[in-house]
């Protein structure tokens, strides 16, 4: 079951630079920024109230957000609802024939499970499922 939103994730060519927006003009706080090896990404975690934005810089040329950056430029690149259950989310939503791109859930930038959905099954937004 969904029981919150969780992040958005935007997709950034340098957290350094997008932090001087997010953190130093709107004033967002960051919680830490880490580096998720399986994604070939950097995160950076901003708390804006019970919801967090997650920047997200490519570390590999090769990653889908390096590509993402290619082929889009910066911005949204996904959106995270936070689940009680995720093995049993993913199989309710398989069931109801939603493509995922994550059969069983890795590991998250915050050490949590998580699993994304195929934008072709979400009217073309990325959707990613976390469990604490």
């Amino acid at each position: 079951m969904i029981t919150a939103l969780d992040h958005v994730g935007i997709a950034v060519n340098r957290i350094d630079e997008a932090l001087q927006i997010f953190e130093k003009i709107l004033g967002l706080k960051l919680g830490k920024i880490s580096i998720v090896e399986d994604q070939k990404v950097k995160s950076a975690l901003l708390h804006a109230g019970e919801t967090k934005i997650e920047l997200l810089e490519p570390t590999d040329k090769e990653s889908t957000v390096a590509k993402f950056l290619e082929k889009k430029g910066e911005g949204m690149h996904h959106i995270s609802f936070r689940v009680t259950d995720i093995e049993d989310m993913l199989q309710q939503l398989k069931s109801n024939g939603i493509t995922l791109v994550d059969e069983k859930p890795r590991r998250g930038a915050e050490g949590g499970k998580i699993a994304f959905l195929h934008p072709k099954s979400t009217r073309n937004v990325l959707i990613e499922l976390c469990e604490h």
